[in-house]
């Protein structure tokens, strides 16, 4: 072969591989590097490309190392649509402080501000905005609303409650409804969804009153901007004029002891979980578990918060596998309740100073934030001092921290049972007051030129009560004149303490009754648990050294009294419950008995309350075990008609079955 300049191809085998080589002649001795990727036999040189899927759009080539490497042809906030194209979908999530950016980067909001969530060409005209604000803690800011603002058009505005107002007049959305200013909002029992449609592109946004989740759909490049193209932006995404008044001072609370910081981090790694198995595959849960973990070691675990980090995961795969994810609730013990309705506080309005939340009962109410509760709270009072007038007083108690103690404002009164609290309808401060003309049973008296007027609050019982499952209330405030001065005295909650001792029946078997604050029996009650009045208890009755496949333990009764011994209240009388509040969740169906109930006191008696149960065994051959409660709900039901009768001659029957329930017929 003649020797010439230029290059020339060559295949050749080579310890049976094929190998391509592009030569170089220049008139003189041929030097070459025939090094690349080997495959099936084949050589491959830097950048060429191995192997091509178009169903996941995804190729693989040979790197400068001679290594093959696998390539997306879809950049970071694309998806594959098959047949090698890509589409701009990307999914940012927000929960609590925690923001999941569509690179799935995670940062998190320490201030009460507002923030830029989502702009850009792409969505031109549509801004979306979250607002932070504290809730229990003043040093945590949770995701409270989101606003999706509009060029020219009134805001769309999604609150907690499954509220939302279009500028600012609610709506109401039944199914779907599309908005005058385009916006499309669909409401279920899982929260709110509203859609922006602009040509090809689509922003959905989904709140839940704790999670949103924003879902770009666009053909075009990401022209984008916000927190949820880049979480480490904080700074910059900050919108002063939508935030409220001081919002970036930052707060140090004294940390909580309760939290278990390790148990809350095994718990947030159930992420790693099998349950989520088909998840991993679409939606990486790293940022997921350390947005949990973080958070859940700062704040309690309340209001359904240790579920929802997993419940966000869970949605976010939903809305990439087209299906629904449930699987991990029993594993995570995050399965829904009776309240599956009220999981995002549906309906429940609070006011600006107020969050929705799950009181100490189970039921959702509003409570206080922690930068308006901090005054009241640090002065050990329930409400503002008393206003005193010329001949007139009247006090106001903040109607959300009542609420949050278990207190029930329509129970309180004056000296006086007719003179009652008013509430103002929008910000739930209860108002009691009295004057010369209607003296609400004030006591006046004069005491060296001093006019004194004293009246307490206090709480409806009626003299057949003997129980309740509210703090003892006793407020006394008063007004001192001294001509033409006006003196003020505050006035403060006597709370009676609750402390709740356990006795275990005496049986030739081992036998432990210990009681715990969670339906998970995993907090238990000690000498150091403060156990609130109304606050649901679980109590577990349990034997060792029993054969459960021969003998079950029946629970045949449990009652309290004081420890005088003078007052007794039945919790489960013949096996079955006795009391509104008492759920007998196993009795008789093997070697452990549980059961709950809501906390109370004898009204005529404060201090610890003793707990007895009765147990029998019962052999499980040829029989069941299992108290049937027919019998004794009839004659409960029949003894207390006529009690009630009795002391209520001119009430109807109906009107006992209305208060007391038909479940027991």
């Amino acid at each position: 072969m003649a020797i010439r300049s230029g290059y020339q191809d060559f295949d050749f085998k080579v310890n049976g591989i094929t190998v391509k080589i592009k030569t170089l002649y220049r008139g003189s001795p041929l030097y070459e590097d025939i090094s690349g990727c080997r495959q099936s036999g084949v050589l491959y040189f830097y950048d060429d490309e191995v192997s091509s899927d178009p169903d996941t759009c995804s190729t693989e080539i040979c790197d400068e190392y001679a290594t093959i490497q696998p390539k997306d042809k879809c950049g970071s906030m694309e998806h594959c649509y098959g047949n090698n194209s890509c589409i701009l979908d990307p999914i940012c999530t927000v929960s609590g402080p925690a923001v999941i950016d569509f690179h799935g980067r995670l940062n998190d909001v320490q201030d009460r501000c507002a923030y830029t969530l989502l702009s850009g060409s792409t969505v031109s005209g549509l801004t979306v905005v979250g607002y932070f604000r504290e809730r229990r803690r003043r040093d945590v800011s949770f995701l409270d609303s989101v606003t999706l603002q509009l060029d020219g058009d009134d805001d769309v505005h999604l609150e907690q409650g499954g509220i939302v107002k279009l500028g600012n007049t609610m709506q109401t959305i039944n199914g779907s409804t599309v908005l005058s200013n385009g916006v499309e909002v669909s409401e279920d029992q899982t929260g709110v969804t509203a859609v922006w449609t602009n040509g090809s592109n689509t922003v959905s946004v989904f709140f839940d009153g704790n999670t949103a989740q924003i879902f770009l759909k666009a053909l075009s490049g990401p022209q984008v901007d916000g927190l949820c193209v880049n979480s480490t932006s904080v700074s910059d995404q900050r919108i002063p004029d939508n935030s409220i008044l001081d919002c970036e001072v930052l707060y140090n609370d004294p940390a909580d002891s309760s939290i278990n910081c390790t148990k809350m981090t095994q718990h947030c790694l159930l992420l790693n979980d099998a349950s989520f198995t088909t998840c991993h595959n679409h939606i990486d849960p790293t940022p997921y578990i350390f947005a949990c973990m973080d958070t859940l070691c700062r704040y309690p675990a309340v209001d359904g918060l240790d579920c929802q980090f997993l419940d966000a995961y869970a949605r976010v795969c939903s809305l990439r596998i087209n299906d629904t994810v449930d699987s991990w609730r029993s594993m995570a013990g995050c399965c829904k309740t009776s309240l599956t309705s009220d999981q995002f506080c549906q309906g429940r309005i609070c006011s600006d100073h107020e969050f929705c939340a799950e009181t100490l009962s189970g039921e959702i109410g509003c409570f206080c934030r922690a930068v308006f509760a901090f005054p009241y709270k640090s002065n050990d009072t329930l409400g503002d001092p008393t206003v005193c007038e010329e001949n007139s007083a009247s006090v106001t108690l903040v109607g959300c921290l009542l609420e949050e103690k278990g207190i029930d404002y329509t129970t309180l009164h004056l000296n006086d049972q007719n003179c009652t609290g008013q509430m103002d309808e929008e910000d739930h401060m209860v108002t009691f007051s009295f004057d010369v003309n209607d003296p609400c049973g004030t006591e006046v008296t004069s005491n060296n030129s001093l006019l004194i007027y004293m009246n307490t609050i206090t709480a409806l019982n009626s003299p057949s009560d003997n129980i309740t499952r509210q703090d003892r209330v006793d407020i006394d405030f008063s007004c001192f004149y001294a001509q033409p001065d006006v003196k003020n005295m505050t006035f403060r909650i006597k709370d009676s303490p609750v402390i709740q001792q356990f006795t275990s029946g005496t049986w030739n078997y081992t036998l432990t009754m210990k009681a715990y604050t969670d339906a998970r029996h995993t907090e238990a009650v000690d000498s150091n648990t403060e156990v609130q009045l109304n606050q649901k208890i679980w109590v577990v009755l349990e034997t060792d050294g029993l054969d459960d496949g021969l003998v079950a333990v029946v629970t045949d009764s449990c009652w309290v009294t004081n420890q005088a011994g003078t007052l007794r209240y039945n919790l489960i009388k013949d096996g079955c419950a006795n009391d509104q509040t008492v759920d007998v969740e196993r009795n008789g169906e093997g070697t452990s008995d549980f059961f709950s109930f809501n906390m109370f006191q004898f009204t005529r008696s404060s201090g610890d309350v003793d707990l007895h149960c009765k147990l029998h065994l019962c052999a499980t051959l040829n029989q069941t075990c299992t108290p049937d409660d027919t019998d004794a709900g009839r004659e409960s039901l029949i003894k207390g008609l006529c009690i009630y009768l009795n002391e209520n001659p001119n009430v109807l029957v109906q009107e006992y079955m209305r208060k007391n329930g038909t479940r027991l017929l």
